[in-house]
C-alpha cells in the first residue's frame, strides 16, 4: 500500500483494526513459558482462525501477531537468529487470515530495553533490531506497519526509523501512556504527536494500558496538534482476578458506547487491545458511522519539543529566548573540558539558563582540536536527559547536523540553512528527514544582502526549495540577519524591515542573534535591550540570548504583558515577585553563587545525577576527614529522598530518576566498605527482599528500575530476573528468610502468576509481605489476590517497601 492509498483511504473512512492476540492464543491452547510468534507459526492453523474471525467481525485490517518478534526478544527463547524466518510466516499466515480485500499490519513493539540516552541500548543498535524485524515482515507481505505499546518516544523513534529506511510503506505510531497521561519515559500525549508526525509516522495514537474513557482524554489532548490521523486501541477496562481467570471488567456494549466519542475527536483507526474479542470489534463495526467526520480546519503552530516539553513559538506566543551559553566561543573553561570529554560545564549552563527563563537551548561545540560530531552527540544525549528545554542543533557540518538530529529524542531546532548552494542542498534534506524546524539564513553565496529587499527574494527562494520536502511556513523561523551598528548605521533599520516583512506580510516567524548588534560599542547591554524591544514591536518570535542578562529578561518580560502576550501578566508577576528587585527595569549587579560545602556538593551531585563528579567528591570529603556514616545519612540517603519527591510530584521523571538513581549507587559503593568500621552503633540491617518477574512474563523494565531504587535505599535485593516460577520464589525466600516478595507482571495473560505465587507462600507458611506492580495491575487486584500493597512505580515500591518492612 502506498502512502497515498493509505492516505486516502483514511479520508473515507475510519479504519477498524483487531483487539487483542495473545489471549486468544491461550485460550486456544497456548502454553505458558512457551515463545508465542514461535507457537503460533508452529500452529498456523489456530492463529489463521483468530485472526480469520477478527475480520469476519469488522476489521479492516489485522495485526500480525509479531509484537515480541524481535532479536532481542527472541534470543530470550534461544530463537535470535529466526527473526526474518518467523516474521516472514506470520504476515503470511495473516494474509491468510484477512484474503486479499483485508489488510495485513506488520506489527512491532518494545524489544525490552531502554534506548540510549534514556537506558543502555544503542541507538544504532535498536534501529537494525527493527530494520531485522521489518525485512521479514516485508517479505511476508504486509501493507503497512503499526509499532505499538512504545512506553519510551526514543525506542519508537528508532522502531520508525527503521521503516522508513527500509520502505516506503505507511507506518503508523502507537504509544502507552500511564495514568498521569504520560508514558514512562515523561512524554506527554502533545510532544508524543508532534515529534512522531515531524519524523514521518502516518498516524500516531495510543494503545493499552488503559481503557477507552481515560483513553479519550489522550486522544483529545493530541487532536489540536494533530497533522496525521491518530489512532486508537484501549483496552476492555481494567483487570481482575475472579475464579483464577483474568477477566476485564467492561462488556462489548459498553466498549461500544464509545464508538462515537473518538468518531467525534476525528479518530482515523479504532481497535481494541488487552481484553477485547471479535465481539468487542463487531461493536466497534456497529457503532462506527460510514464516513469520516467533517472537522473544522485547525489552527496552525510552530513548536519545538524534547522528549518531555514542546515549546510553541509565534505570533501568540511570548518571546521565546533560546540560550547562547553551550558554545566554546570565548570560554576558556568550556573549551578545556569538551577537549577531554567533560560535561560540568555543559550541565552548568543548560541549569542556569533555564533557570533564567530561556525555553529553549543552543547547543554549539565547534572548535578546534575536538571531534565535533562525537561531542555534540555526548553532549545532545547529555542534555536530554538531565534537561526538559528542547534543543536548537547548531553547527554548519552536514554531518554534525545529522548525527545530532538522528539520536534526538524530539524536534529540534536545525541553526542554520542559508541559501548557499552546499547548505540548502546537503542540509536541507538532513532536517526534511528529521522533521527538524530550522532558521532561515537570508544569505547565499555572494553574501549577506545590505538591503532587506534583497533578504526578502532569498528567503522566498529557501522556502520554494523547502516546501517540496513537506515544510510549511509555520516549520521555519527567519534569522534577520543583524549586523553591527558600529560598522553601519543602517544596519538595525535594515534588519527590522525583515522582522517586519515575516512577521507581518509573508506570515514566518523570526529570531535574532541580538549581541551582534552592539559588537564593538560601550554599554552593549543597553543597545541589545532597546533593539530587543523593537524588534519585538515588529512581531519578533524568538531570540538568541544569555538570558541571565537581567535587563534584557526584564524588558522581554515587559514587552510580553504589552504585546498582549502574557496572560493576566501571570509570568511577569510572578518572575519580578522571585526577583525581589526594588528599581524594575534598571541593570543590578550581578550576585555571586554562594560557596557550596563538599557534603553539600555531594546532595547536589545526587539530586542532579551527576555521574561525572560524585566519585571525586566522596573521595574529597572522607580525605577531609568526614566519616562515611555522616555522608551516608547526612546527605546521600536525604538526596535520594529528595530525588524520590520530585519524581512523586511530577518534577522529575524516569530519565532522571535513572540517573541520580545510579550516582547515588556509584557514591555508595565507594563508602559502604566503610559504614560498619567507622560506626559507633550497630548497623541496622534493612529488610531482605526478594524480585521477580512471574513465569510466562518476559518484561523486566520497571522491576529493574524497582532494583536500582531499592538497593539504594539499603535494602537487601535479591534479583531473580524475569519468567521466574513460583516454586523458584518461595524458595528463595526460604533460603534469604526474606521479609518482602515484589512480583511484577506486565501481561493480563501472566497476571494470574502472581496469586499463584502468594498462594503457595501460604501453604509453605511464609509470613513474608508481597508488593506487585506492573502495568496490567492495580491496588484493586492487589487486594483480589492477596497482596499487602501495590507500587506503581519505582519510587512508590520504595515507599511501600519501607512500610511493610516497619
Amino acid at each position: 500500500m502506498r502512502r497515498e492509498q493509505f492516505q486516502e483511504l483514511l479520508a473515507q473512512k475510519v479504519v477498524i483494526l483487531d483487539g487483542a492476540t495473545g489471549t486468544q492464543m491461550q485460550q486456544r491452547g497456548m502454553p505458558k513459558g512457551v515463545c508465542p510468534e514461535k507457537w503460533a507459526v508452529d500452529n498456523r492453523e489456530i492463529l489463521r482462525q483468530a485472526q480469520k474471525e477478527y475480520r469476519q467481525a469488522g476489521s479492516d485490517a489485522v495485526y500480525t501477531f509479531s509484537f515480541g518478534a524481535n532479536r532481542i526478544k527472541l534470543a530470550e527463547y534461544g530463537l535470535g537468529d529466526e527473526v526474518v524466518q518467523l516474521n516472514r510466516q506470520l504476515a503470511k499466515i495473516c494474509r491468510e487470515a484477512v484474503g486479499v480485500d483485508g489488510l495485513v499490519v506488520g506489527d512491532l513493539s518494545s524489544t525490552g530495553r531502554f534506548v540510549k540516552p534514556f537506558g543502555d541500548l544503542a541507538f544504532e543498535e535498536a534501529v537494525q533490531v527493527f530494520k531485522e524485524q521489518v525485512a521479514g515482515l516485508l517479505l511476508g507481505g504486509v501493507d503497512f506497519f503499526v509499532i505499538e505499546t512504545m512506553i519510551d518516544i526514543q525506542e519508537a523513534r528508532a522502531a520508525l526509523l527503521a521503516v522508513k529506511e527500509s520502505c516506503d510503506l505507511p507506518v503508523c505510531v502507537s504509544m502507552s501512556f500511564q495514568e498521569d497521561g504520560r508514558t514512562l519515559t515523561g512524554t506527554d500525549p502533545i510532544t508524543a504527536v508532534i515529534t512522531l508526525q515531524s519524523l514521518g509516522a502516518d498516524a500516531v495514537g495510543c494503545n493499552c494500558s488503559t481503557g477507552p474513557e481515560a483513553m479519550l482524554q489522550v486522544i483529545a489532548a493530541m487532536a489540536d496538534y494533530a497533522k496525521v490521523p491518530l489512532l486508537a486501541k484501549p483496552n476492555a477496562g481494567m483487570p481482575r482476578l475472579i475464579e483464577g481467570e483474568t477477566v476485564f471488567d467492561m462488556a462489548a456494549p459498553d466498549f461500544g458506547s464509545f464508538v462515537t466519542k473518538f468518531y467525534d475527536l476525528g479518530i482515523g483507526l479504532l481497535g481494541g487491545c488487552c481484553g477485547t474479542t471479535p465481539n468487542y470489534i463487531a461493536e466497534i463495526k456497529k457503532k462506527l458511522p460510514p464516513q469520516k467526520p467533517k472537522l473544522g480546519p485547525k489552527e496552525a503552530y510552530s513548536a519545538v519539543t524534547s522528549a518531555r516539553q514542546t515549546v510553541f513559538v509565534g505570533k501568540k506566543e511570548p518571546l521565546a529566548i533560546v540560550g547562547e551559553r553551550i558554545n566554546p566561543t570565548g570560554k576558556k573553561k568550556l573549551q578545556e573540558e569538551l577537549r577531554v570529554g567533560k560535561m560540568l560545564e555543559v550541565r552548568r549552563f543548560a541549569q542556569e539558563q533555564t533557570a533564567n527563563e530561556a525555553v529553549i537551548l543552543d547547543v554549539n561545540v565547534g572548535m578546534p582540536g575536538i571531534d565535533e560530531q562525537a561531542t555534540m552527540v555526548k553532549v545532545v544525549e547529555l542534555l536530554a536527559t538531565v534537561n526538559e528545554a528542547p534543543l536548537c542543533i547548531d553547527s554548519s557540518s552536514p554531518e554534525v547536523i545529522e548525527a545530532a538530529l538522528r539520536i534526538y529524542p524530539g524536534r529540534a531546532l536545525l541553526n542554520s540553512i542559508s541559501a548557499e548552494k552546499v547548505k540548502l542542498e546537503k542540509m536541507l534534506p538532513i532536517a526534511a528527514k528529521y522533521g527538524a524546524m530550522f532558521v532561515l539564513l537570508p544569505l547565499d553565496d555572494q553574501g549577506v544582502p545590505e538591503r532587506a529587499q534583497e533578504r526578502f527574494r532569498l528567503i522566498e527562494e529557501i522556502f520554494g526549495a523547502a516546501a517540496p520536502m513537506g515544510y510549511q511556513k509555520e516549520d521555519i523561523v527567519v534569522d534577520g540577519l543583524v549586523m553591527t551598528v558600529s560598522s553601519s548605521q543602517e544596519a538595525a533599520l535594515e534588519t527590522l524591515k525583515v522582522i517586519d516583512w515575516c512577521s507581518n506580510t509573508f506570515g514566518m516567524g523570526t529570531i535574532l542573534g541580538l549581541s551582534n548588534v552592539s559588537f564593538g560599542l560601550p554599554e552593549r547591554g543597553w543597545l541589545n535591550s532597546a533593539f530587543l524591544a523593537m524588534a519585538a514591536g515588529r512581531g519578533l518570535t524568538m531570540a538568541i540570548a544569555n538570558p541571565g542578562t537581567e535587563l534584557l529578561m526584564n524588558l522581554k518580560m515587559a514587552a510580553d504583558v504589552l504585546m498582549a502576550k502574557d496572560r493576566h501578566s501571570q509570568k511577569y508577576i510572578s518572575y519580578f515577585t522571585a526577583k525581589k528587585q526594588e528599581n524594575i527595569g534598571l541593570p543590578v549587579a550581578t550576585k555571586e553563587t554562594p560557596t557550596l560545602t563538599v557534603l553539600e556538593e555531594i546532595f547536589q551531585a545526587v539530586l542532579k545525577g551527576n555521574k561525572e563528579i560524585v566519585g571525586d567528591l566522596i573521595k574529597t570529603a572522607l580525605s577531609e576527614g568526614k566519616a562515611a556514616p555522616e555522608i551516608v545519612d547526612g546527605y546521600l540517603i536525604p538526596a535520594i529522598t529528595e530525588v524520590g519527591s520530585l519524581y512523586d510530584r511530577k518534577e522529575y521523571f524516569l530519565p532522571q530518576l535513572i540517573q541520580s538513581a545510579e550516582t547515588m549507587k556509584q557514591a555508595f559503593e565507594i563508602v559502604e566498605p566503610l559504614l560498619v568500621g567507622e560506626s559507633k552503633e550497630k548497623p541496622v540491617e534493612k529488610a531482605a527482599i526478594v524480585l521477580a518477574t512471574v513465569k510466562g512474563d518476559v518484561h523486566d523494565i520497571g522491576k529493574n528500575i524497582v532494583g536500582l531504587m531499592l538497593k539504594n535505599y539499603g535494602f537487601r535485593l535479591y534479583d531473580l530476573g524475569k519468567d521466574v516460577a513460583a516454586a523458584d520464589i518461595i524458595r528463595k525466600v526460604k533460603e534469604t528468610k526474606a521479609q518482602i516478595v515484589g512480583l511484577s507482571a506486565l501481561m493480563t495473560t501472566t497476571m494470574v502468576e502472581m496469586k499463584e505465587v502468594i498462594d503457595l507462600a501460604k501453604q509453605e507458611g511464609l509470613n513474608c509481605k508481597f508488593m506487585i506492580g506492573g502495568a496490567v495491575v492495580s491496588p484493586e487486584y492487589a487486594t483480589e489476590i492477596g497482596a499487602d500493597g501495590y507500587a506503581a512505580d519505582a519510587y512508590a515500591a520504595v515507599k511501600l517497601a519501607q512500610e511493610l518492612a516497619g
